[in-house]
């Protein structure tokens, strides 16, 4: 039972967010989230084969704000090329049906036309905040980045064809192509826990009404947009550069 109170608390705080409206949202797009003028740090991500990354490992192009300090992310975590000019930070559920609607019908056009060119990379972070399963589903993708397989593992579970049970989660490991005891022993790892619990915290602490929400070159997008969208503010983006 206690497990659920600090679930159910951030709940309420979003739901609370929300309700601050488009007032809050144009507060947090020209003052939390501003560019840090300063140079970004981090160790770079591994060029020669060895061990998957883990929890604690961050990449180099993640931007930094002036505001919250953001947690690292990890390498497994990131899709596209390392020194992209456009930094495109995704706050996702993997209960949220705008979230699946963007991954199958956005993401894909985003990816050949800006990724695929080395133009934008993504970087994943945990938004769970509808329930248990929410939380049960971000445990089970970090679990999956450990093995380097969190994207094939993200694309299941989009795909709305297992649940987010337990069994559904090793359903969706199996088919991403996971060793399954690795995969149960790090979806409980402590660690896997801390940090999308901090990936969480630090959307909240943002103010982010909800899922799915982006932050590319730290400006706000909220919402499964149309890809013109999505466009327009990663061309703004580049300019900027």
């Amino acid at each position: 039972m206690t497990d659920d109170l600090p679930r159910e608390r951030s709940r309420r705080r979003v739901l609370a967010g929300a309700l601050a409206g488009a007032a809050a949202l144009t507060v947090l797009g020209v003052a939390a989230l501003r560019r840090d003028p300063g140079p970004t740090a981090g160790p770079a991500e591994p060029t020669t084969p060895g061990p998957a990354p883990s929890p604690s490992s961050s990449t180099s192009d993640v931007p930094t704000w002036v505001g919250p300090t953001a947690p690292g992310v990890e390498a497994g975590l990131s899709l596209g090329r390392p020194g992209a000019l456009v930094a495109i930070e995704e706050f996702g559920d993997f209960k949220c049906p705008s979230c699946r609607r963007y991954a199958r019908e956005i993401a894909p056009a985003l990816k050949t036309k800006y990724l695929d060119t080395g133009i934008a990379r993504v970087f994943w972070r945990d938004y769970p905040i509808r329930g248990r399963d929410s939380t049960r589903a971000a445990h089970a993708g970090r679990a999956a980045a450990r093995q380097g397989r969190f994207w094939p593992f993200h694309d299941v579970l989009y795909s709305g064809e297992v649940p987010l049970s337990d069994s559904g989660l090793r359903a969706a490991a199996d088919r991403a192509g996971l060793d399954l005891a690795r995969f149960e022993r790090d979806r409980k790892d402590p660690s896997v826990r801390q940090a999308v619990q901090a990936d969480l915290e630090f959307a909240l602490q943002l103010g982010l009404p909800g899922t799915p929400a982006f932050l590319i070159n730290g400006e706000l997008l909220f919402g499964a947009q149309p890809v013109a969208a999505f466009e327009k503010a990663i061309e703004k983006a580049r300019r900027a550069r």
